[in-house]
């Protein structure tokens, strides 16, 4: 793929190959499978359907911070103007993407989406595709690094970093063991970002059911997937130092809610979302 895409254009393949690893359960696949997709395999839909059986919420709550996701795209676009996003943990394309959601309110926006799921690359061409006026990049990278996503050639030719920048961090932190110092990871990227730019994250958590969420930590990580559950003073540490807007930190479906929107129980919601803006 090269640098950047704008509209009609179309990437070359400058990746190598990629082993998909059908034989074992992927996160980014078990989550497409739960949201309705169709890029899955077997043990992607194994690892799924056990974790609903140990909690039937799940698809709900993950649609749910879908929704967040794109809410909070639009609210910092329309409201504050904010024209670059650097979306970290894309997941398999499901439109409407940050571009597609970003560009429809401003046509110039820029997005630099990055992973490192192979199965992610191997669809990367639906996140490149972008207006005349704006542009997108797909960076091959882990989010454990951040100084290299940051001087990734790719996303410096996409974004610039001397302007603010919204980091979107949706349903990510969670597959980041404490181990690894997730707080610190966002704080570096944050400090690489001009005052004006914005963190949006959501953190997986088991404040609203326990037993049922715990179970759904348990069927993935017994599956080779790390999980990580946090309660809210866990996810307000992600925000410390920085100015969180209106709500703060709450459950995903009380985030600047869409007005008309089905009311959905707390309990059927194991995810906490905030927005914050670096001063």
């Amino acid at each position: 793929m090269t640098n950047e895409v704008r509209s009609g254009q179309a990437p070359s393949d400058d990746y190598p190959a990629v082993d998909l690893r059908m034989d074992v359960p992927h996160s980014a696949r078990v989550y497409d499978y739960l949201i309705g997709g169709k890029t899955n395999f077997e043990p992607d839909r194994i690892a799924a359907n056990a974790s609903v059986e140990a909690w039937p919420a799940l698809p709900i709550s993950m649609r749910t911070t879908r929704d967040f996701m794109q809410r909070a795209v639009r609210h910092l676009a329309e409201g504050y103007g904010v024209r670059q996003f650097l979306d970290i943990g894309t997941g398999i394309p499901a439109s409407p993407n940050v571009h597609e959601i970003a560009q429809a309110i401003a046509p110039e926006s820029r997005v630099a989406y990055v992973d490192n799921d192979p199965i992610v690359l191997t669809h990367a061409r639906a996140l490149m595709s972008s207006t005349d006026q704006g542009r997108t990049c797909y960076v091959d990278a882990d989010f454990r690094d951040p100084e290299s996503i940051i001087a990734n050639p790719r996303l410096r030719a996409v974004l610039d970093l001397s302007q603010p920048v919204a980091l979107s961090l949706i349903a990510i932190v969670h597959f980041i063991l404490d181990s690894d110092d997730p707080q610190g990871i966002v704080r570096r990227f944050m400090d690489a970002l001009v005052p004006g730019s914005f963190l949006a994250l959501t953190v997986f958590t088991g404040d609203t059911d326990p037993v049922g969420v715990g179970g759904v930590s348990r069927e993935y990580n017994a599956r080779g997937i790390p999980l990580q559950v946090r309660d809210k003073s866990e996810t307000e540490a992600f925000f410390e130092g920085f100015e969180l807007l209106d709500p703060g930190v709450s459950l995903v479906h009380h985030w600047r809610p869409d007005p008309g929107v089905a009311p959905i129980r707390d309990q059927d919601i194991a995810m906490y979302a905030g927005v914050a803006v670096k001063r």
